[in-house]
Parts: structure tokens; C-alpha cells; sequence
């Protein structure tokens, strides 16, 4: 650490009016939380007690940003924390209010850096959107034409399911037809047998009306010829 004997700089007026102000406050140490960041000038020892006899935890360069615990104004020594919890302390001069010029500057030359960054990434971003947005209206067109398919076989279906009603309906029909028709064939079987039998029954009495007048003409006829021998006419013309 280089030697810090010739006294503060102007840039170290800050810190040391804060002290003063502090020191003229009230005599004692003052419990406090606040930020303060070392100086850009060098690099400053932090300790684990109020003097240089005590052994140096870590050197701490500029611009590193210390939480102030507490300030001892009779030692001028301020206990702080680094932001991975290493609690040590370090004189009040080195400290400002302000991060140094020089870690401002890296600072903003790392946002200068990620900002120039920037305009790759949303190109890279816009292209990725590009590509997302390609890739999803192909997958709408195949939707569509998927919809299409599905609605002309759907189309197809009812067709179908109408045809077959249309069929269902006629085989109904046809066999309420059918069943007609066999009523019918089945009145005009009975029918012919009925006149089947009427006729038969009509030439039975004609075939005994024929019997019975054969008999009685075999019965009259010899009747008649004995009559004839007999008559008083017959012998006297003999």
C-alpha cells in the first residue's frame, strides 16, 4: 500500500468535512448503516482493528463500495462491511460518498459495451421472432388444410349417414310392401281355395244330379216297355 503521510487531497475534502461534522456532533463512536465507496486514488488496507497494528484482511481497490456500520471519531477509523460480509474497518478519509470517477467510468463503459450489444441481440431476437412467426404460419396453413380435410370428410359422413337413413327408410318399405303383398297372395290363395272348393262342390251335384237321373231313366225306361207290351192299343193291333 503506498504511503498515505502527506496529508488528504481535494478529493478527500468530502470525507473529511463528514468526519468533522460528525466529530464536532458528539464525542464517541457513532452507530450508523450507510454506503461509502473508496477513493479512486489508490488502494487501501482494510483491518480488522482501529490502527496499523492490526493485521490487513484485505486490500480493497478503488471504487469498492463499503457498508459504515459505525464511526469512532477519537481514532477516525469507521467499521464497515465489504458486499461479501467481510467486516473490517478503515480510516474515514478514504472514504467519499460517491463512486470514484474511475469505477463510474467502468461502469459506463461496461453499459456503453452492453448497449452497443444491443442492437445484435434484438437482430438476433427479431430473426428468432421471424423464424417463430414463419414457422407458426406454416403450422396454421397445415391447420387450415387439416380443417378442410376434416370438414369435407365430415361433409362425406352425414352424406353418408343420410344415404343410409334414405336406405333405411326404403328397405322399410320395401318390407312393409313385401309384407302387403304376401297378405295379398295369402287372401287370393284362400280365395281360389274357396272357389276351388265351390267348384268342386258345383260338379259333385252336377256329377249326382247326372247319377240320379241315369238311375231313374234305368228305372223308368223298363217301366215304360212293359207298358207298352201291355197296352190294349198294342194287341189289337196285333
Amino acid at each position: 500500500m503506498q504511503s498515505l503521510r502527506h496529508g488528504p487531497r481535494p478529493r478527500h475534502l468530502i470525507g473529511l468535512c463528514l468526519a468533522a461534522g460528525l466529530i464536532a456532533s458528539a464525542p464517541g463512536v457513532i452507530a450508523q448503516t450507510q454506503t461509502r465507496y473508496v477513493t479512486d486514488q489508490y488502494n487501501f488496507n482494510l483491518r480488522s482493528g482501529e490502527s496499523t497494528r492490526y493485521k490487513i484482511l484485505r486490500q480493497l481497490p478503488s471504487g469498492t463500495p463499503l457498508t459504515v456500520l459505525s464511526i469512532n471519531e477519537a481514532s477516525g477509523y469507521a467499521r464497515v462491511r465489504t458486499e461479501e460480509g467481510l467486516t473490517g474497518y478503515i480510516l474515514l478519509s478514504y472514504l467519499q460518498d460517491e463512486p470514484a470517477a474511475r469505477s463510474e467510468l467502468e461502469t459506463m463503459r461496461a453499459r456503453l459495451a452492453a448497449l452497443q450489444q444491443e442492437p445484435d441481440k434484438l437482430a438476433a431476437q427479431l430473426s428468432a421472432l421471424q423464424n417463430k412467426h414463419a414457422e407458426l404460419e406454416a403450422n396454421a396453413k397445415a391447420l387450415k388444410r387439416d380443417k378442410q380435410e376434416l370438414e369435407a370428410e365430415l361433409a362425406e359422413i352425414r352424406h353418408a349417414a343420410t344415404n343410409a337413413l334414405q336406405i333405411d327408410r326404403e328397405r322399410r318399405q320395401l318390407q312393409q310392401q313385401v309384407s302387403n303383398l304376401l297378405l295379398q297372395v295369402d287372401q287370393l290363395e284362400h280365395r281360389n281355395l274357396e272357389l276351388s272348393n265351390k267348384t268342386r262342390q258345383h260338379w259333385f251335384l252336377i256329377g249326382a244330379a247326372v247319377v240320379a237321373g241315369g238311375i231313374l231313366i234305368g228305372l223308368i225306361l223298363p217301366n215304360l216297355r212293359l207298358r207298352r207290351q201291355r197296352s190294349p192299343w198294342s194287341s189289337s193291333s196285333l
